[in-house]
């Protein structure tokens, strides 16, 4: 009986530490084969025209960047889908056309509406200027949009009630550099990975006190 439980041990053992071999091997073999996606290009600045703008409003990021950022960051959190239909046209109010540069030249257009009613609205159409076509749709926009659009230039009231944020999200509280999907998918991997072979360890101690604990009785009872 103890030498059925001392070899089935070890072959336990065995496994377990082939297990944690292979594991290790797997993880950071899946880390480094990752593909890492191409960065998307740096915006160089905006275009914005619409009510009252006899002329486009350009901001580039030479010159203005913190006002390009601005306007930015009311469309970079967007989805890939959106809504079908939006609110009738009467409600709509005020339209603002944003159309983002990159150095290679005009790459995404967005109308804007920051007065709409039920509050700011963003419309993404199908047909871009780098010709990605990316699915139509309506969004929700933030609520200290005509406050943002005022403030880089475009001719607007002041909203003295606008909060900072919306409801297609507030200002961001993380740091843009935080949100790295392949960043995190390493840290992920890593810590999977250590998880893993933490738990190997746990396993072979208790198999060691096992295979200990079938020794010190076949001691005894020779």
């Amino acid at each position: 009986m103890i030498r059925k439980v001392r070899r089935l041990l070890i072959a336990v053992t065995g496994t377990m530490a082939a297990l944690a071999c292979t594991l290790a091997l797997t993880g950071t073999t899946a880390a480094q084969a990752a593909p890492k996606p191409k960065p998307a290009p740096a915006p160089t600045g905006v275009d914005i025209t619409g009510d009252k703008l006899d002329e486009p409003l350009r901001l580039r990021t030479d010159s203005r960047s913190a006002e390009v950022h601005l306007v930015i960051d009311q469309i970079k959190w967007l989805g890939t889908t959106g809504q079908l239909r939006g609110p009738a046209a009467a409600d709509l109010g005020p339209k603002y056309t944003v159309v983002v540069h990159v150095a290679a030249g005009p790459q995404r257009t967005y109308d804007l509406f920051p007065l709409a009613k039920g509050g700011p609205r963003v419309y993404r159409p199908a047909k871009q200027p780098d010709r990605s076509n990316p699915r139509a749709g309506w969004f929700f926009g933030r609520l200290n949009m005509p406050e943002t659009l005022r403030s880089v230039g475009v001719p607007m009231p002041a909203q003295f009630d606008t909060l900072a944020g919306g409801i297609g999200g507030g200002d961001r509280v993380l740091p843009e550099e935080a949100l790295d999907p392949v960043g995190d998918l390493d840290t992920a991997l890593g810590e999977l990975q250590r998880l893993l072979l933490l738990n190997v360890g746990v396993v072979l101690v208790i198999t060691a006190g096992l295979a200990g604990i079938a020794l010190l009785v076949r001691r005894r009872t020779r």
